[in-house]
């Protein structure tokens, strides 16, 4: 993709999640059809690996491969934010420099993860990724702990002025709605967008105070996109009817994580099984099994393929 610093990332953006092998290795072919299941679902652009992505058990050379293989598998049709997260200044640069070799069209990062950083320390580490950004677009992804770092506005905001190329926030901390329209009311002259997370659940609020996209797990990326394709067209009753029947999927996300979008990747034939890398995570029993199975039937219609 070119120009696309002028040009501002909005929609949805499918965040991709990691498969494995039962051997434990990266599933390079279900990675790739994860990324061509984006694509005709209408994915605006894509993102990995960050946390859907299991990226806190990925080693540094599997984040890197990743990025490659999904930015050739885009292959220029939609952009690629690549999540350079890392432990500090240093390790955030190294992977910020991999991901722009790779081609990706925009960068995204947490502050460090496991020690946390004082304000004046989170300036800095995005200055450090800015530096080696090589003019691409950088997103600030404020998230909850424990892995993620509360900001402020205000602080998100001296991160924007004190950098080039940090551009855009990722808001997923509560209440979301409220601080982006805190955000906004800052009237940062270089803010170019603020996009949802959490799975879209609040979408709905997030659009009617500016949004201008929103980045969930990929796993029914299809019906994400209709619903945004709504609010776009100004359509509040369709999207809200869309909304309304994603919501059960979407709440349970919320309960298991990444058990769940691997789970319906698999059962929608996109990946060879729903293997998870990262601990911490509950098993679905058979009552969940029962539950998604009820909760896919009645989203069904609304799958493209």
């Amino acid at each position: 993709m070119k120009n696309q610093v002028n040009k501002q990332f909005r929609g949805v953006f499918g965040i991709i999640p990691t498969p494995f092998r039962k051997s434990g290795e990266v599933d390079e072919q279900s990675l790739k059809r994860i990324v061509q299941f984006c694509l005709e679902a209408g994915s605006h652009g894509v993102v990995t690996p960050v946390n859907a992505s299991e990226f806190t058990s990925l080693t540094d050379e599997e984040r890197t491969q990743i990025i490659k293989i999904v930015s050739q598998e885009v292959d220029g049709k939609i952009p690629v934010v690549a999540g350079v997260a890392g432990g500090s200044s240093e390790h955030a640069q190294h992977l910020t420099k991999e991901a722009v070799k790779a081609g990706v069209d925009s960068l995204i990062a947490m502050p460090p993860y496991i020690r946390k950083c004082t304000s004046d320390e989170i300036v800095t580490y995005y200055q450090a990724i800015d530096e080696c950004a090589n003019g691409l677009p950088v997103w600030i992804q404020n998230n909850m702990p424990p892995i993620g770092t509360i900001m402020s506005p205000e602080l998100m905001s001296k991160i924007i002025d004190s950098t080039k190329n940090v551009l855009y926030i990722k808001e997923e901390c509560h209440p979301s709605g409220h601080l982006m329209t805190q955000m906004f009311n800052l009237k940062n002259a270089k803010l170019k967008g603020i996009h949802g997370g959490m799975a879209s659940r609040f979408i709905m609020d997030e659009y009617d105070r500016g949004s201008c996209g929103t980045m969930p797990a990929c796993e029914i990326c299809d019906v994400h996109v209709q619903l945004w394709n709504k609010l776009e067209e100004g359509d509040m009753r369709g999207a809200r009817d869309i909304f309304n029947k994603m919501l059960p999927l979407l709440n349970m996300e919320y309960m298991y994580g990444s058990v769940v979008y691997k789970e319906v990747l698999y059962r929608r034939g996109i990946i060879e099984n729903p293997i998870l890398r990262k601990s911490g995570n509950f098993p679905l029993d058979n009552y969940d099994h029962r539950e998604l199975d009820q909760i896919l039937k009645e989203l069904k219609p609304l799958f493209k393929f």
